[in-house]
């Protein structure tokens, strides 16, 4: 059990959300938007979180869209990640999102609440970087829209009062030659040791990691000596270690130096896929 009081919203509107945030932040509740909510459960109960007030908003129309329009997949941050079984516009994150947590838990794991969350993995943010996407986020002047790559750095950097109601993706990117791959220690449905996605513009490579570091990311460092031509891949691979953003894992799943050894033969893989033979 969540072992303290909390106040539970639902609002309707993007406008009620941002103006019930202001209302409950001013009396001193320490509101926090809540998504998916399985993650805020798990801390909840393990009392690492303080807001006593939650603002659901699963419940706003803006947050369930799934269409294409103007040239751009829209997707709402309040949709499940199971309905990326079904939805198969966009096969990279059909791909990733299947690989997240178990079917019963991807019933309830939103997209917007996997992207904006606080675990090492977060893999549905993945193809959204790799994509050029843009996020439409709300906010207490109205509603913004940025680029992924300007928004997230390690975590999902959202002002005060902000929560993330849409990503788009522009269609050219939806059917561009990828690879990805999830590797695990463990069991079937266990934390990932690592996940790594490739996408195919033109003839350069993009790469984004989950797993690698203690946040997903993508790196044009990383891109830059991996797109080397010349030199073999194994080179490449070794040398773009070098740009890494961060110290590697060394956990329960897997030790630092396991993680570079499995991500090695992944990007040997990908190379093979996407540029020919080793």
């Amino acid at each position: 059990m969540i072992s303290y009081d909390r106040e539970y919203y639902k609002p309707k509107t993007i406008q009620e959300a941002v103006e019930l945030y202001d209302t409950l932040d001013s009396k001193g509740k320490a509101p926090i938007f809540f998504n998916g909510g399985t993650e805020i459960i798990t801390l909840g109960r393990l009392n690492l979180i303080s807001a006593n007030a939650f603002i659901d908003i699963k419940h706003i129309p803006e947050c369930k869209v799934y269409e294409m329009a103007d040239g751009h997949l829209n997707i709402g941050s309040s949709l499940p990640l199971s309905m990326f079984d079904e939805k198969q516009d966009f096969p990279l994150l059909s791909q990733l999102a299947k690989g997240v947590a178990d079917a019963t838990s991807r019933n309830k794991i939103t997209i917007g609440g996997n992207m904006c969350g606080n675990i090492f993995y977060r893999e549905a943010i993945l193809p959204f970087l790799l994509a050029d996407s843009m996020v439409y986020l709300a906010a207490r002047d109205g509603m913004k829209k940025r680029p992924i790559l300007e928004v997230f750095h390690q975590e999902m950097l959202l002002e005060k009062g902000e929560f993330l109601v849409q990503i788009s993706t522009p269609a050219k990117y939806l059917n561009m030659p990828f690879a990805s791959v999830k590797r695990r220690q463990q069991w079937d449905t266990g934390y990932p040791l690592l996940t790594v996605a490739s996408i195919k513009k033109g003839d350069m490579l993009r790469f984004a990691f989950s797993g690698l570091c203690s946040f997903p990311f993508r790196s044009h460092e990383m891109e830059e000596v991996l797109n080397d031509r010349n030199k073999s891949y194994r080179d490449r691979i070794l040398s773009s270690f070098s740009e890494l953003p961060a110290p590697v894992l060394n956990d329960i799943e897997g030790s630092s130096d396991y993680r570079l050894f499995v991500l090695k033969n992944i990007l040997l893989d990908f190379f093979a896929l996407l540029e020919g033979d080793v």
